[in-house]
């Protein structure tokens, strides 16, 4: 049976950004001194990982190297080119948002290569996975892109490996792909590189949280 008291404790009547500005104001006060370690605009970004995971152990493994803000928004005005490596990145960007910084942007302004024919078939003669196979695809593109990895470790890896032997440098890489293989690998190859970067050390990540990222790095700009 409900217990129909649960009701009453619910506020039906908070408008969604009310809902969120509560939700922002509760982490600044859980959080306490901890933001004292971040700049505000790094904090703005920390905080909308928190508020999509709800895990303030985020706090303690984000790292932000080589002026990523900056190069990210400069990137975003300039409208360069988006690479992702999942569809739910590209379906979870907001165009809208984008358009704010450039009004060329569209929902195509944000590549993405996994499910493409042509990359499965080059994937299967070669035996190796399709994220790897749609880096190598798209390189060209990739170079001074803005990069979200939020799935494949193998994505990540392959863009340093490039940026390594070809020079192919993006403008921006938010590198959190999640699982148990390869991850902690290729997240070590970007914290090695001199690229501009955002990322969560150990196996924490996903496509939600690389998407919340790109967001936040916009919002207080919005």
């Amino acid at each position: 049976m409900i217990d129909k008291k649960l009701f009453d404790k619910i506020s039906w009547k908070m408008p969604g950004l009310d809902i969120e500005k509560e939700s922002f104001d509760r982490i600044d006060k859980e959080a306490g001194s901890r933001k004292a370690n971040w700049s505000d605009s790094e904090w703005k970004v920390i905080r909308r990982l928190i508020h999509t995971t709800a895990n303030f152990k985020i706090i303690d493994h984000i790292k932000f190297s080589n002026n990523p803000i900056e190069a990210g928004l400069n990137a975003i005005n300039s409208g360069k080119v988006i690479y992702s490596d999942s569809n739910m990145i590209k379906s979870g960007l907001s165009v809208f948002k984008l358009q704010q910084f450039n009004e060329i942007y569209t929902r195509e302004s944000i590549r993405c290569y996994i499910a493409d024919s042509k990359v499965a078939q080059i994937a299967k003669e070669k035996k190796v996975s399709r994220a790897l196979t749609a880096v190598e695809y798209a390189k060209e593109l990739i170079d001074d892109a803005i990069v979200l990895i939020g799935n494949a470790p193998l994505a990540l890896a392959g863009i340093i490996r490039l940026a390594e032997e070809e020079n192919i440098r993006p403008a921006l890489i938010i590198g959190m792909p999640v699982g148990f293989v390869n991850v902690i690998e290729s997240k070590e190859l970007l914290y090695q590189s001199d690229i501009p970067y955002i990322s969560i050390e150990g196996r924490m990540g996903g496509s939600p949280l690389a998407v919340a990222t790109l967001h936040a790095l916009m919002e207080p700009y919005l």
